[in-house]
């Protein structure tokens, strides 16, 4: 088939390279989202899926938004069979979801009804779910309501973090996606609706939110870090200062006696523990704000904590 293949992120990597290498497809050109500034110097920076695509030579479309006019006008001459998207990160208009032959076709991070929106395995870690997957939909104009050609699971790992999770569904979910692909010029697929029961929704995490509870049991404070890692980045504060904090894991007889919430222990060369509503955790990777991440004892070291002093 002739493809439009609409992505912006990293994420999307794996499904563009698929659909590229696949000899049964043709990827005619790609829609992601403008060149924005990035880094320090605040230079404008191309998004991943741009980058690729100009690699390999295939034509870019970056609307500001997927209404203009231009580029309704571009995409229906180019005139694609199917628009796979992974992660494109804007809302699709009718005008844009007509033109394809076979409509536009999503690889979602979720086993759909469940955790529809944008941040779906942020928040299927933040809820301890032991099982989460991937779902290939057909998009329509209500929110990842569309009706799924497929789905595949996969394990949350006791340690994962939403970019562990989020990487290995982007890979398998690229298998998915390709054969969908192949199913659809096949005639051999036909999606199914959604079950009307089961459905939640994931927005993205926000600063906020992914503040440190110190008063939380262990387990929460756990399933949030790692919900939150590597975006938008859990934190907390320590002496009025914004610090980050990477994956934290059970004390695990590291500290003998109870921790009040948020209070500090340097518990030993290489460990330091913060009290919690229930047992202590460690601290895995700090990063003080303006600088580097670095190892949790490393910037013991530096700030010297008092006896008593706690995050906040």
């Amino acid at each position: 088939m002739r493809l439009v293949f609409a992505g912006t992120p990293a994420v999307a990597i794996p499904s563009l390279r698929r659909l590229l290498d696949s000899p049964r497809h043709e990827v005619a050109a790609v829609v992601t989202r403008p060149d924005r500034p990035a880094g320090r110097g605040r230079h404008l920076a191309r998004s991943p899926v741009a980058e690729l695509a100009d690699e390999a030579g295939v034509e870019v479309l970056a609307p500001e938004r997927p209404r203009d006019p231009d580029f309704l006008s571009r995409l229906t001459a180019i005139a694609p069979d199917c628009a796979p998207v992974v992660a494109y990160g804007a809302l699709l208009p009718k005008a844009a979801l007509d033109i394809p032959r076979h409509g536009w076709v999503n690889l979602h991070f979720s086993l759909l009804p469940a955790y529809r929106g944008a941040a779906p395995v942020q928040r299927a870690v933040l809820a301890g779910e032991d099982i989460t997957g991937a779902s290939v939909f057909q998009i329509e104009e209500g929110l990842d309501s569309g009706p799924v050609f497929g789905t595949l699971t996969e394990r949350v790992r006791a340690r994962d973090t939403s970019g562990d999770l989020l990487e290995r569904l982007a890979v398998v979910g690229s298998e998915l996606l390709l054969a969908t692909m192949d199913g659809i010029e096949d005639g051999v697929l036909e999606p199914r609706p959604q079950p009307a029961d089961g459905v939640t929704i994931a927005p993205k995490l926000t600063v906020e939110e992914v503040r440190v509870d110190w008063t939380l049991p262990d387990f929460a404070i756990d399933r949030l870090v790692r919900a939150a890692t590597p975006a938008p980045g859990p934190w907390t504060t320590f002496r009025g200062a914004r610090v980050k904090l990477g994956p934290v894991r059970p004390a695990a007889g590291a500290v003998q006696t109870p921790l009040p919430p948020g209070q500090l222990v340097v518990a030993g060369k290489d460990t330091v523990a913060v009290g919690t509503g229930t047992t202590a955790v460690l601290l895995g990777e700090v990063r003080p704000e303006g600088k580097a991440p670095m190892p949790a004892a490393a910037w013991a070291r530096g700030i010297r904590p008092t006896d008593g002093e706690a995050f906040a």
